[in-house]
């Protein structure tokens, strides 16, 4: 049975949907209707190059056959690949419509403040924004993107990919302060940039390396760019990112990036929710107990926080723990999120408030949690 879909008032009336008007008319031959359509679309984004070039090809279609986009004589073979990619990238995304009643599976549990949550499907050329409404994704938009030149799944510095994983916004880049630090170099970046925390705990885990990957807007002589133009980064139109600045919280906002969105019903991420709250709330319990064997069997074998290992992590907290007489943790702004392109990774954040009968503490902490053999164990603890 097909999957219920809806198409967002902003699609409909999108460039996407005013590029696909215009390759109506033209597979109709109807050119004076595509002309008027693809006017409709330079007069909204004056600098859109793609529209300019299939403005070309219907004035030239007056004089000799249209047989594909771009079909101008002598012009730079590259560029014009390039925005046929982005004709096939935009028109896809029309077609491509989301799920109604589904939501990705990533974002197990947002914290209240947590407003909303971004996921890009690199594989659609679309940032997806989500609402948090008292604990519900709702969606809001989506825009096109633009993805590292050399595709996905980074791995080294300079490999012109973008990474796949979760992360957050750590700052916001003005114009300003981009010319300031970059100079002329900075008119890559348009409007601005969100600076990402790549790499995360589990990037350098895995042993990648490399920096500077951001959500960043494009050069202001472009409406947008190809579908894989960037260093690594995430492009979007100055104006979409622009729209996406009032729903960024920097520190909070969590950014997935996938190759694929695996959508499923809310129930589905209710279940798992149970599963890994129940976990950590054993763990805490456990923490509490004083049995300090109890309290480790939560943890992975392969365990690292702060270079140490599980065997060194274990040693120092029995020998902490002995000196207690009682101990009292409280966890609020929980956070989960799954780990895209995995069914056993979990990212785990919250504010934790120790107090113990020598010792206070209050922190944001990080855990990943991985599952192990049927249980979820924690592969690494740390500060958030």
């Amino acid at each position: 049975m097909p999957v219920p879909t809806v198409i967002a008032d902003s699609k409909r009336n999108g460039p996407e949907a005013l590029l696909a008007r215009t390759m109506r008319e033209i597979n109709a031959n109807q050119l004076d209707g595509a002309l008027a359509e693809v006017d409709k679309i330079i007069n909204a984004y004056p600098n859109f190059r793609l529209a300019h070039l299939i403005k070309g090809d219907i004035l030239l279609a007056r004089a000799r056959p249209l047989t594909t986009i771009g079909n101008v004589v002598g012009a730079p073979s590259d560029e014009i690949e390039d925005l046929r990619e982005e004709a096939r990238a935009r028109i896809a995304r029309y077609q491509d419509e989301r799920p109604k009643a589904r939501i990705p599976r990533y974002f197990v549990q947002l914290n209240d403040e947590q407003r909303h949550a971004f996921v890009v499907d690199t594989s659609k050329s679309t940032l997806y924004v989500f609402e948090n409404d008292g604990g519900e994704l709702r969606y809001v938009n989506d825009y096109y993107v633009s993805i590292g030149k050399n595709g996905i799944d980074k791995f080294r510095e300079g490999d012109n990919k973008t990474p796949l994983g979760v992360y957050h916004v750590t700052r916001w880049l003005s114009r300003d302060q981009l010319a300031s630090q970059y100079g002329k170099a900075s008119e890559l970046y348009g409007a601005g940039a969100f600076p990402l925390d790549y790499p995360n705990t589990w990037d350098r885990r895995e042993g990648r390396n490399g920096y500077g990957i951001w959500l960043h807007g494009v050069p202001y002589d472009t409406y947008s760019r190809p579908p894989r133009a960037s260093n690594g980064c995430v492009a979007l139109t100055n104006q979409d990112l622009e729209a996406l600045t009032g729903k960024v919280q920097i520190g909070l906002t969590p950014v997935v990036i996938a190759n694929g969105v695996d959508w499923v019903p809310p129930e589905s991420n209710t279940a798992m929710r149970r599963e890994l709250t129940r976990q950590l709330d054993g763990w805490r319990q456990d923490w509490e107990s004083l049995d300090t064997e109890k309290y480790l069997g939560h943890y992975a074998p392969d365990f690292s926080s702060g270079g140490d290992g599980l065997s060194k992590w274990s040693a120092h907290k029995r020998r902490v723990n002995a000196r207690k007489k009682w101990i009292k943790v409280k966890l609020n702004k929980v956070s989960i999120v799954l780990y895209p392109g995995r069914d056993d990774l979990a990212v785990v954040t919250f504010d934790q408030d120790y107090a113990s009968s020598n010792y206070k503490k209050r922190m944001r902490k990080l855990q990943y949690w991985i599952r192990d053999g049927g249980a979820w164990r924690i592969l690494h603890e740390g500060a958030a």
